[in-house]
This record gives structure tokens, sequence and C-alpha cells, in this order.
């Protein structure tokens, strides 16, 4: 129910490019958000999705995080998690035309899962170096089998605070955070990978509607100084650090 009414209001203030005068956004929306382009690219989202939504082998989770809102049990089937948490085919063609967009030369994914956003992240752009961060040891290595002829794909496993803490971190130009869905974590993740960021690094946090405390996190961090603009797509919520730009938040319909 707090997503429903969270969606109805969102609906209700959101817009498409028309009235967005920063030209960064607006090129944004219209020449990656809205492009309907249909590359050679998708069909190989599709068959990765497809083939995990057939995949009957069970494997025993360790979930470092909430959990999922679908089940308690840790033992779950591929297909399964690919129905239930998985990135959608549509969203997995947003990832493919953000790195084609953005050319990103260093990607951090704080939750691997089966890889289907991994997998779309590469393929935009090939040549980009990805480091992903699974908390379960079952998972990772399900999908670094499942990626295996995937290259410049690092396949971390453990708690992500664990790796976040490490000295001498890459500067990122995009940072997906799609684990431990809660606004403590969240948080910290952030405030974590602050250090790390420069002029054109974009944060991509999923699931900002996913309970109260993802909304307060979400709020936090658009407040955040050195953030300058952010755009609410509902299940996305995009932060940039743009210091050229005066600070201004958009909600947009994708």
């Amino acid at each position: 129910m707090y997503q429903q009414k969270k969606y109805i209001k969102f609906l209700s203030k959101s817009s498409n490019q028309h009235g967005v005068h920063s030209p960064f956004v607006y090129q944004l929306i219209t020449k990656c958000f809205y492009d309907k382009t249909k590359y050679p690219a998708y069909q190989d989202l599709k068959k990765y999705r497809q083939a995990l939504l057939k995949n009957k082998q069970e494997l025993t989770i360790t979930d470092l995080g909430p959990g999922s809102k679908k089940t308690s049990s840790n033992q779950r089937r591929i297909a399964e998690i690919a129905k239930t948490s998985g990135t959608t085919l549509k969203r997995a063609k947003l990832w493919f035309r953000l790195t084609q967009y953005f050319k990103p030369q260093h990607i951090l994914e704080l939750g691997t899962s089966l890889g289907i956003a991994t997998q779309a992240m590469h393929l935009g752009h090939p040549e980009t170096h990805i480091t992903t961060i699974e908390g379960c040891l079952n998972i990772t290595k399900c999908t670094q089998d499942n990626l295996a002829n995937y290259p410049n794909i690092q396949f971390l496993t453990g708690d992500f605070r664990q790796h976040l803490n490490q000295p001498n971190q890459p500067s990122w130009d995009l940072v997906f955070f799609d684990g431990n869905h809660t606004k403590e974590a969240t948080l910290n993740y952030f405030e974590a990978l602050l250090s790390t960021v420069h002029n054109d690094t974009v944060f991509i946090f999923d699931d900002i509607y996913w309970s109260e405390g993802m909304t307060e996190a979400w709020e936090t961090i658009k407040n955040h100084p050195q953030v300058t603009v952010t755009i609410d797509t509902f299940f996305w919520g995009f932060v940039f650090f743009r210091k050229e730009q005066e600070k201004e938040h958009f909600t947009i319909r994708i």
C-alpha cells in the first residue's frame, strides 16, 4: 500500500522532457531515457533473462539485507529469483542505453543478483570495467559462470562495507546501489562513496520507494550539499554532482 500511494503521488507531479530547462537533463531524457531505437543487443538481454526464468536449479541464499518481500525461505529457484527480484527487461534495456550514453570507464554495482543489469551495462559499453559485489556466495558463483564470456567484469562477494572500506578506492564514474534496501545501510554506502566521486559521476539508487525508510534516505541524499541534480523516476533515483549546475530536482516518467 505504501508503494501504491507513493506511485499515485509520483504520477501527479511527474512530467516528461517538456518544461525541463536544464540542457544536460533534457539531453539525457530525450537521447537516452526516451530513445526508441531497437538495438540488436536487446535480443541478448532478452535471451539471458529468458534462460534464467527457465532455470529450475535451487540455490541456498545468504541474505545480508532485509530479504525478499515475496518469501522467507533461504532455498530459492533461479527462475523465482529472476521473476521476483531480477531486473525487468524494460530496465535492462534502459541500463544498456545508460552505459551507451554515459560511456563510464569504471562502474561499481552493489548487488549483483543474477547479473541481468550487469550484462546490460557491459553490452552498452563493453570497454567499461565493472566491479560488482554480491552478498551471497552461491549467487555470485552462479552469475559468474553465466557471464564467464563477458570480459572486464570483476565479481566480489561479501558485506558491501567490507569492500567499500578498503583503502585506495578508484574514482567511480557510475555507482548502482541495489542491495540492502534499508535507510541506514543506503546512507552509509552513500557517505562511504562520496570521496570517490568526480564532477561527472552518477549514483543510481534502486527502489527509492521500497519502504518509508528508503524514501527518507532518498530525501536525505537529495539535500546533501555535494548533490546538485537529482532525477526521480520512481523505481530509480539518479544523483549528479555537477558543480556547474544549480541545485534542482526533477521527477520524470520513463
